[in-house]
């Protein structure tokens, strides 16, 4: 399941505890890159991260990581079908 994936460090400030997240799944095979984007306060707590797959981007998917009240759009570069991306994240949660 080795990839040649890569991580993009853009940004100073991650979600707690999405970065091993995201280093994990860039070693499923077919994704080639991650990058995490902004950081938003919301209203509402999600005590245990979550991830979803949002929507269709060039290229791959822009994912959605919540945890407590705040949201961190990630955006996916992959070949991978929205399923099977589904897939890898959930055996990584």
């Amino acid at each position: 399941m080795a990839s040649d994936g890569r991580l993009v460090w853009n940004h100073s400030t991650h979600l707690p505890g999405l970065i091993p997240v995201l280093q994990k799944l860039i070693e499923c095979e077919g994704i080639t890159t991650v990058t995490p984007g902004r950081i938003k306060k919301t209203r509402s707590h999600i005590p245990k991260m979550k991830l979803r797959v949002s929507v269709p981007i060039r290229g791959g998917y822009k994912v959605i990581a919540r945890q407590g009240k705040t949201v961190q759009e990630v955006f996916v570069l992959t070949v991978l079908e929205q399923s099977q991306l589904e897939q890898a994240i959930a055996d990584l949660l």
